[in-house]
């Protein structure tokens, strides 16, 4: 295969032509094994007869032209020929309708028996490379867009993903006596797949339309599309690095560091203090003598220890000396918290790239510039550019293209959340995202990671790291910047349908991770998985004081995939022994205002036992919330999820703060931990198949 495919595309090269024709991309599909109508070329009528002879049967027509890309659009396609004479009218049609066009002829396929219509295609991201594509065509495409992405290469698991998530896959499981042959349907994505691998020339793809049957497929056109110019060789995937002593270090110093209240080298000092920072500081400042008790150096160049990280700062255009002083004085991580490089234009740009030089020709790591360094509850270090309050040492990561997240967003955060690392990459010069979330992902403090980002560099190794971190901890992230496809023409209508956002989203979803709505969402998740098991069955068990609730909430885990949980009969008479005499339901269970602390308590454990529950959710009354808090205190969750549902939380919150510190995550709504449920629920199942697969 591949010598041919080098003698189609050295053709085109030589033709000035960036795609193939539809009897070359043909070509190449049947060296691949790929079903498909065919496309012998005829450069005359007597040669288009002889081929409909040929093939016997119903034909196809279409131009083949190197300046005809778009067939169907240009009346370049005519269908179900049926005899020899419609044949010859066909050709001479469009030879005089493509007599200015450099018309090589027409190419002669089979008509394509009916079958469930779809396409599959490749484009190329720019931050995932290339990208497959899969949807049902017609209006399933063209109106609802009704598709699915994965970065290349694809797994197996990968393909039945695609096919399983697109809206119409019930279609293709069986519908008023069509189905589509799945296995060959899978098979048919991880060639497109290997082919894109192998053969990196090939910048879009489109099978479209491709036609599905109960055995089999058949693909009626194929368009190919390839790079201008020859691309580079793939670059070798970065090794990870071990960070641990960024997170942990022995010693830190701060230059730029301030006496005088305000500044921010004041707030990084003083964080650092205020926080009991374990390890030996030292503040850099030639101007002052101490600070903070603390014995100030004028350069770093003073400091008589090696220093592990250095927190820098300075004006932008100072930085890149001190980013050489450091380096020279062997530090070996550097953190850049000063603003005004790349995010300004052009000149910090270049100061940025001075700096990335500087420190990759020591091998230093350097995190940032404009960002707002590294938080660790775990080693009581606290490197934030705003004042940051006590916290309590937590089992959440979090890892943030913006500083806000260090500082702003804590102070109510720490209140019913307790984080364990922070980490801020800013413009990500060197650190980026995947470095980050890759040496999280190690530490065994953290238990779920949640991710703040506007962008991924190196989409692909985010991705494979992504993927092996999210069977072990769970990862939310929150992708801001959504934007709409490009408006630059494509060739390929695949290319045409994958916007940015989209394509994150696919990459998410093949990674394992959670994507969150906003930053309320983001927060709700890494919350309630930082206190709660994962549910590992789909019912669930409601108890309510107020029957509206109990129906909005049924109907809200019912709306999510989710199932009310079915209690066994024991389980129901002892249920009964609790109720009043004037309630009967036994799920959702309404206590009315007769509900206390003690009664939930009791209820909760029936649901515990149940084999058919897999997760409780528990609305509970805003006035009396104190109560609860110190009534289910203790309470044995074995390993199902309780989350309370309080209406009118925002009025109660220190009650609230209580709960969540007995490990009772609080939502607003029932609606709210239904999704949060359904969600968990879903990611604990996938994680079961990745590890059994």
């Amino acid at each position: 295969m591949d010598a041919q495919f080098e003698d189609i595309i050295e053709q085109a090269r030589r033709e000035g032509r960036t795609f193939l024709m539809e009897h070359e991309s043909k070509a190449i599909l049947d060296s691949l094994n790929i079903a498909n109508t065919g496309a012998a070329l005829a450069r005359s009528e007597k040669e288009a007869e002889e081929l409909f002879r040929s093939i016997g049967g119903p034909v196809a027509l279409k131009v083949a032209s190197p300046e005809v890309v778009h067939k169907s659009d240009a009346g370049g396609v005519r269908l179900d020929l049926n005899d020899a004479e419609e044949v010859r009218q066909a050709f001479r049609e469009m030879a005089q309708t493509f007599r200015d066009k450099s018309m090589l002829g027409v190419t002669v396929q089979r008509m394509a028996g009916p079958g469930i219509e779809a396409i599959i295609g490749v484009a190329q991201d720019a931050t995932f490379g290339p990208v497959i594509m899969f949807g049902l065509g017609g209006i399933f495409v063209e109106v609802l867009k009704d598709v699915s992405f994965r970065s290349i290469p694809i797994t197996e698991s990968d393909a039945l993903e695609m096919i399983e998530e697109i809206q119409g896959h019930k279609l293709l499981q069986g519908y008023r006596g069509h189905c589509a042959d799945l296995a060959s349907l899978k098979g048919l994505l991880l060639k497109v797949s290997d082919l894109i691998v192998a053969h990196p020339e090939i910048a879009e793809m489109d099978l479209n339309p491709l036609f599905l049957y109960p055995q089999g497929y058949m693909a009626v056109d194929a368009r190919i599309i390839l790079r201008e110019g020859r691309p580079a060789a793939p670059a070798a995937p970065a090794a990870g690095q071990d960070l641990h002593d960024l997170f942990y270090p022995k010693s830190v110093a701060v230059i730029g560091a301030s006496g005088v209240p305000g500044k921010l080298g004041w707030n990084v000092f003083t964080n650092l203090v205020s926080h009991n920072f374990k390890g030996q500081l030292y503040p850099i400042n030639p101007r002052a003598e101490e600070i903070h008790g603390i014995k100030a150096y004028k350069s770093i160049k003073d400091v008589p220890e090696k220093v592990d990280v250095a927190i820098i700062l300075v004006s932008a255009n100072m930085t890149p000396d001190v980013v050489e002083d450091c380096c020279e004085c062997g530090v070996r991580y550097i953190v850049v918290e000063s603003a005004g490089f790349a995010e300004m234009g052009e000149n910090g740009a270049l100061i940025e790239e001075h700096m990335k030089k500087i420190a990759d020709r020591y091998g230093v790591r350097l995190l940032g510039p404009n960002c707002s360094g590294i938080i660790n509850t775990h080693c009581s270090m606290v490197q934030s550019i705003g004042i940051v309050d006590a916290l309590s040492r937590g089992n959440i990561g979090l890892i943030s293209q913006a500083g806000v997240c260090a500082a702003g967003m804590l102070w109510g955060l720490r209140h019913i959340m307790d984080f364990g690392i922070i980490g801020t990459i800013g413009n990500k010069l060197d650190i980026n995202e995947t470095d980050m979330l890759e040496a999280v992902s190690t530490d065994e403090n953290v238990s779920v990671i949640c991710m703040y980002l506007e962008s991924v560099k190196a989409g692909r190794r985010f991705i494979d790291v992504a993927k092996r971190v999210t069977l072990e901890k769970p990862v939310v992230v929150l992708k801001s910047g959504r934007t709409e496809a490009g408006k630059k023409a494509v060739a390929s209508h695949t290319a045409s349908l994958a916007g940015d956002d989209l394509i994150f989203s696919a990459a998410f979803r093949q990674s394992g991770i959670i994507r969150a709505r906003d930053y309320e969402h983001m927060f709700n998740l890494a919350r309630v998985i930082s206190k709660q098991p994962f549910p590992q069955k789909e019912g669930v068990f409601i108890i309510t004081y107020a029957g509206s609730l109990g129906v909005i909430a049924a109907d809200a885990i019912t709306d999510n995939g989710m199932r009310l949980a079915e209690l066994e009969p024991p389980l129901k008479e002892r249920l009964k022994k609790l109720l009043p005499d004037y309630v009967c339901g036994m799920n959702p269970v309404d206590y009315t205002f007769s509900q206390n602390s003690e009664i939930v308590k009791k209820t909760i454990e029936i649901g515990v036992e149940s084999e058919d529950v897999g997760s409780i959710i528990v609305v509970l009354q805003a006035e009396i919330l104190d109560s609860y808090a110190e009534g289910l205190k203790g309470i044995d969750f074995k390993g199902k999820p309780i989350i309370a549902c309080v209406a009118g939380k925002e009025f109660a919150m220190e009650d609230v703060i209580k709960m969540e510190k007995i490990g009772m995550p609080i939502f607003s709504t029932p609606e709210e931990v239904a999704d949060a449920l359904a969600i968990m629920f879903r990611h604990a199942k996938r994680v079961k198949r990745e590890r059994q697969s």
